[in-house]
């Protein structure tokens, strides 16, 4: 597993802040540290909680809540729905899940982080 770090901004119905987002090989849905969602936006309940497995064998997090957010990508404004996720261990995480919809491409040898520029033209229709 490889990842790439990098400071994306986020929007949200509160307001608008630099988060420092995780871009991993190994997570697959988005989630969000609560801390993060300060002055930025209000975390949702979910209609069911949700079991979701770590990184520790046999270990696994009960998440609660969710909440919808944009953020920007090289100048493109996307969007999608990240689990809250007490004691994560980073600001965010961008899951592979939310890379696949958006076509999002990692280049680990460089360090950097693409956006199909299809996508821009995606979002006018």
């Amino acid at each position: 597993m490889s990842i790439i770090k990098n400071p994306l901004l986020y929007v949200g119905l509160k307001g608008e802040k630099h988060i420092y987002s995780l871009f991993g090989s190994g997570a697959n849905l988005s989630c969000i540290h609560p801390d993060s969602l300060k002055g930025l936006a209000d975390a949702m309940p979910m209609s069911k909680s949700r079991m979701v497995s770590t990184a520790s064998v046999g270990h696994y997090i009960e998440i609660k809540e969710w909440v919808l957010l944009e953020f920007y990508l090289n100048d493109v404004l996307l969007s999608d729905e990240f689990l809250v996720v007490p004691g994560l261990s980073e600001e965010a995480i961008i899951g592979v899940a939310t890379m696949q919809k958006w076509r999002i491409k990692l280049d680990f040898e460089h360090d950097t982080v693409f956006v199909d520029p299809k996508v821009a033209k995606m979002q006018l229709i």
